[in-house]
Parts: structure tokens; C-alpha cells; sequence
């Protein structure tokens, strides 16, 4: 059957066992919009999609929405991809820089800062990267998706995001679920599902399909990094997570 839409997903190494599930388990044959997690929750909400895989944080925020599929971009341990990085230690960091290409990379940092490290810095949005080769003291960078890998061990200190929330909560930590517009028929979602359960359980070959095979840490990101499934614990962090996170979220616009 041919689902007359079109599906929004990332367009990051994480994703991509579920690219190639939806492209080749040949059930769900819908059209593709890659881009970074900020632009597809606009091509979701803008009625480019009606099934996107979007960040964790901008689910409230979506009207229409119901998060579909038991597959995410979740972590139970280290994500290696969602990294603080700085020369200083946390108590001396005086700015931090956000990566705007995940709202909830930033929301997460936020709590970090306010629960466990107990530091209020000032937040700067990090438009331009080159700042991240020119820090100053105090200097703080939250790094998301695939340039992570190209600033390993280039600052005196990295955090990894999903291991500080498991120091204060004791849960991993969901990234990104798949959504989709009410009224999407359930056959649709459960095509979504098996193309995303084959891509899960072909990782080898979607590293090769797409061109990853000549990175060394692709298989154990994928494997040992990236967690697929949408479990209980998973489901309760995220209940928590968007608890927290409603202080630092803006007020519902009341017109």
C-alpha cells in the first residue's frame, strides 16, 4: 500500500537505520524530508508531513500530534552526540553557547545547569561554530549530532548529556519520537513500525547503503551508543523530563 504523505526525520548518522527501513522494507513508500530536528517539526507543523521524527521537547508544543511507534532516539547510557564541552569545570563556566538545531539538547542543558551542576550561566545562541575554535574562559559549547565526532578531545572537559541525566534522575533519556497527525490511518502507523523495526535490525547494511563504512565509531554508535525502543523507563523519563522542563519553556501564546 502507498501512504500519500510525506515522512520528516533527521538527517544525522542516529537515524540512519531508520532511513534505510523506510526505504527498503518497501511497505511504507513515502517521500523523505531530511533536515535538522528544529526543521522538521516545521515541515510537521507547517503541513509538509504528516509523520515526523521530532525532538522530545517540542512534543507539548505541537497541536494535532500523538506520538506513534515504539522506536525513538533514546539513550540508556552514554549518547556520545549530545555533548557540553568546555575548558572549564562546571562551576566556572560564565556562557553557554546552544546548538539551535535541537530544542531539547537545549532544554536538557538548562536543567543540568539549574539541578545538578547548580550554576546559572549566560545562554548565547551559537549561530556561527567558528566561536567554537575561539573560546574564551568560562566558555562553555553544547555540541548535538554528527560534528561532535570532529571535537572529541579537543576541549579539557565533555560532558555527555544523556550520562549527567541519568546522574540526577537514574533513567535514560529519550531525544527524539516519531509523531504523526491525528487521522493518520493505523494501517500507516503500523507500515511506519515494521519499516522502522527492519532498519533497526539492519544496521551493518545501512552503514554500508549510506556511505558510513569508512568511520570507525559508526557500528558501536549505532549499536552501543543510540538506543531505538521507546520501553517504559524511556517513556517514564520523558514524562519527567517534559515536567521539568515546563519552567524554562515559554508561556502558551493565549491568543
Amino acid at each position: 500500500m502507498m501512504f500519500p504523505g510525506r515522512v520528516a526525520a533527521v538527517s544525522y548518522l542516529n537515524t540512519v537505520p531508520f532511513i534505510y527501513g523506510i526505504e527498503h522494507a518497501r511497505l511504507l513508500r513515502a517521500g523523505l524530508i531530511l533536515s535538522p530536528p528544529a526543521r522538521c517539526v516545521t515541515a510537521f507543523t507547517d503541513g509538509e508531513a504528516d509523520i515526523a521524527l521530532v525532538p522530545a521537547a517540542a512534543v507539548p508544543g505541537i497541536p494535532d500530534a500523538e506520538i506513534i511507534t515504539p522506536y525513538c532516539l533514546g539513550a540508556h547510557g552514554p549518547v556520545r552526540t549530545v555533548t557540553l564541552m568546555s575548558d572549564s569545570e562546571t562551576g566556572r563556566i560564565s556562557r553557554l553557547w546552544l546548538d539551535g538545531h535541537s530544542r531539547t539538547s537545549a532544554l536538557l542543558i538548562r536543567i543540568l545547569c539549574e539541578e545538578l551542576w547548580g550554576i546559572r550561566p549566560e545562554f548565547l545562541q551559537l549561530d556561527d561554530h567558528t566561536a567554537v575554535d575561539r573560546p574564551v574562559p568560562g566558555d562553555a559549547f553544547l555540541l548535538i549530532g554528527d560534528k561532535v565526532f570532529d571535537y572529541e578531545g579537543r576541549f579539557a572537559h565533555t560532558w555527555d548529556l544523556a550520562v549527567c541525566w541519568r546522574e540526577l534522575t537514574g533513567l535514560p533519556f529519550v531525544f527524539a519520537v516519531w509523531i504523526a497527525r491525528r487521522g493518520v490511518p493505523q494501517e500507516t502507523v503500523d507500515m511506519l513500525t515494521e519499516s522502522l523495526e527492519y532498519g533497526v535490525s539492519h544496521i551493518p547494511q545501512a552503514i554500508s547503503y549510506y556511505g558510513h563504512s569508512g568511520k570507525s565509531y559508526a557500528q558501536d554508535y549505532l549499536t552501543q551508543n543510540i538506543d531505538f525502543h521507546l520501553d517504559a523507563p524511556k517513556r517514564e523519563a520523558l514524562t519527567i523530563f517534559l515536567e521539568k522542563g515546563r519552567r524554562f519553556l515559554p508561556p502558551p501564546n493565549p491568543g
